[in-house]
């Protein structure tokens, strides 16, 4: 190969450039000194064409080398992370909370550092919460159905290694495709869920009794019969969310964003919906007894066969147009004014809820 490099080499610049001018002259007669120059000339040419070429070949061999190494180094990256994923999901079966909490969060690293495995983390960490903190709970080591809800710890205490896979999985659907997530038939009595994004999750049949849920973003999501009595949902979305037969009796709706949300045939005895927007909210059929409506936004609402006796509204209740408060049993009250906001976070975890007067 260097031999004909060479010799080729030889007749680009020796033999070539002669027969180029003597080509172009076709037989006429120059002067020696003037035919020694167009050759130089043409041999100066023809170096500078080899010497733009062997640059652009030097710059395509640099470009392949980077390009493999590139290609070497994403290989061994992923092969770091397919080790890091399998120890993680091993951590997940150890018997020690603190091994299994390990493996959560390198869950949780590796989804923010990888795109690819980010659907597989929340989906595992979804699945974690089903198995570890089945509803109703099954065994003698978690507290019972009965068990009033101010004896239940706070799941971070409880289970801290379901509340770290409950927060992971509320961040990590931040910007998520709506794609649906089941954690449905899960035990989330006393949970923080404060500021997480867990909209299009499947929460039907769960128990999140005495959740701090403040400011979170359940767009979308299903509570089909969920137990969600003393939640704290004060300024979250649960736009077009699905209640239908859900619990809710005590709950707190301060300032939520109940748009087109359904909460028919729920109980929604002695919750607090002050301020809530509710426009186009579906209410058939749901039982709103002792339920605080003051300064609610009720426009548009379906309240078709919902049971109003002794909910209290003010002047600054909004009515689906024709609805006839007395009818009702709406009783008008002095509206409360503004709404403080919460300054501590997971206020729901740790105060004592009252008993219900409607039990």
């Amino acid at each position: 190969m260097v031999l004909a490099l060479l010799a080729a080499l030889v007749v680009l610049v020796v033999v070539l450039p002669g027969l180029v001018v003597d080509h172009d002259l076709a037989g006429a007669r120059i002067e020696v000194s003037e035919r020694l120059g167009a050759v130089n000339s043409v041999r100066t040419t023809l170096l500078q064409a080899v010497g733009g070429a062997v640059v652009l070949f030097g710059a395509y061999a640099t470009w392949r080398q980077l390009r493999v190494g590139q290609e070497n180094l994403n290989a061994t990256r992923e092969g770091h992370i397919t080790d890091r994923f399998g120890r993680a999901i091993d951590q997940l079966g150890s018997e020690k909370p603190d091994v299994r909490i390990g493996g959560l969060y390198a869950l949780w690293r590796i989804a923010d550092h990888s795109a690819h495995d980010r659907e597989a983390v929340i989906s595992i960490m979804a699945a974690f919460l089903r198995t570890h903190l089945p509803w109703p709970p099954q065994g003698a080591e978690p507290p019972s159905v009965e068990v009033s809800i101010n004896s239940v710890p706070p799941l971070e205490t409880r289970a801290a290694d379901a509340q770290v896979a409950l927060t992971g999985l509320g961040v990590l659907c931040q910007g998520r495709r709506p794609d649906w997530l089941n954690v449905s038939y899960s035990d989330l009595r006393r949970a923080d869920c404060d500021g997480l994004w867990l909209n299009n999750i499947n929460f039907d049949g769960a128990c999140l009794e005495a959740a701090s849920i403040y400011q979170a973003n359940l767009t979308r999501a299903s509570l089909i019969a969920a137990n969600m009595r003393y939640v704290e949902l004060g300024t979250s979305i649960l736009h077009r969310c699905r209640c239908i037969e859900a619990d809710l009796r005590g709950a707190r709706m301060v300032r939520a964003d109940l748009r087109d949300a359904d909460f028919s045939e729920a109980d929604l005895r002695e919750a607090n919906l002050r301020k809530a927007r509710a426009h186009g909210t579906r209410f058939t059929g749901a039982d709103l007894r002792l339920a605080d409506l003051r300064g609610a936004d009720l426009t548009g609402a379906d309240l078709a066969q919902a049971k109003l006796q002794g909910a209290l509204a003010s002047d600054f209740t909004v009515w689906p147009p024709g609805f006839d408060l007395q009818a009702a049993g709406v009783v008008l009250a002095e509206d409360p004014g503004d709404e403080p906001n919460i300054l501590l976070p997971a206020a729901a975890l740790a105060r004592n809820v009252r008993p219900l007067r409607s039990v």
